[in-house]
Order: structure tokens, then sequence, then C-alpha cells
């Protein structure tokens, strides 16, 4: 069994349009500079879990809510955390095609209950190959498109575990997570 631990964050949609940041600052797990016989290490994330809720955070979403985001976290550093409508997000960010994307999601509201898509993971890491961060920040990342009739809540539950890497994976990975 793998010493894993658990991580979280969340981020508020608010009731307008627009992008939002939330970070996780992970530099008490992640080391990138190798010294001396010592190896760096890395963060991996092996599954995240997300959860969509009312803003009180123990109900669901209310069934007449009305609205549509994508989320994701996004290996980042630098971002400063900021409400829904408050940040600028630049283009192809939150996309599997974006090799600094770890997981996202999508939600729908179309206020009726039976006809609402469920909430749609459209890329997570896997047990067999876990996203590995060697940066030591994360974000959460929302980019709300059509503004939610009630305010609403992703939290994100990550299932992580510190790893060492050799010279060659650590300095792969610092290549992929270089903006």
């Amino acid at each position: 069994m793998k010493d894993v631990f658990y991580l979280d964050t969340a981020i508020d949609t608010g009731t307008s349009t627009g992008d939002g940041i939330a970070t996780l600052d992970l530099s008490s797990y992640v080391d990138p500079i190798a010294r001396g016989r010592s190896k760096g290490t890395g963060l991996a994330v092996y599954k995240v879990h997300f959860d969509i809720c009312d803003d009180n955070g123990n109900d669901p979403v209310a069934a007449t809510v009305t609205g549509t985001f994508r989320a994701g976290l996004v290996s980042l550093s630098g971002a400063p955390a900021a409400a829904v409508g408050s940040a600028a997000l630049s283009s192809n960010v939150m996309n599997a095609s974006n090799d600094l994307m770890i997981a996202g999601v999508n939600f729908y509201g179309g206020g009726t209950a039976a006809g609402d898509p469920a909430p749609y993971v459209f890329l997570e890491p896997s047990i067999e190959v876990p996203y590995v961060v060697v940066r030591d920040q994360i974000i959460l990342a929302i980019s709300v498109s059509t503004a939610m009739s009630a305010g609403s809540s992703v939290k994100v539950r990550l299932e992580c575990a510190q790893v060492t890497l050799d010279q060659a994976t650590l300095n792969q990975l610092l290549r992929t997570q270089s903006v």
C-alpha cells in the first residue's frame, strides 16, 4: 500500500459569469531539486473526486438552478486566487489536450431535475498512471459560461502520495509542466 493522503480545495461559483481561481500550495510536498544523493520528489495524484453542491456544502445543487460551468485542476504556478469574474484564463487552459490539466468536470443546470445531465468528468488521472506534479502550486479553476441562478460550490478531493523521481523523469516533468 502506498503512503496515500488526501488534499482538498474548493471554489464558489457565485451568480455571475467569468473565470475564477482557487490555489493549492504544494510546496511542502514537492521538491524538484535533487541535492547530492537525494532525489527530487513530486506529488502523484492518483484520483480526483469532484463534488458540486449547494453553496452551504451540505446539499446537492437544487433542481431549479440554471447555469453552466467547467472546472478543473491545473498544474499552474504563480496564478493568484480570484473570485469568479475576477480572473482571466488564457485560451485552451481547461481541456484534455493541455499537458498541465490534471482533472476536469462540466456542469449543466437546466432548471429541471428530470432533464439535467449529471456532471461530466472529462479528464482524470488513474491509479495506474497518476499525474505527477513537480510545481509548488496547482489551481482549481472555474469558467462560468452561463451564470448560475443560485450560488454553488465545487469541492475537490485529491488522493495523493509523495514520489521520488530519478533525474531523467524529473527533467521531463519539469519540461512538460513549464508554461
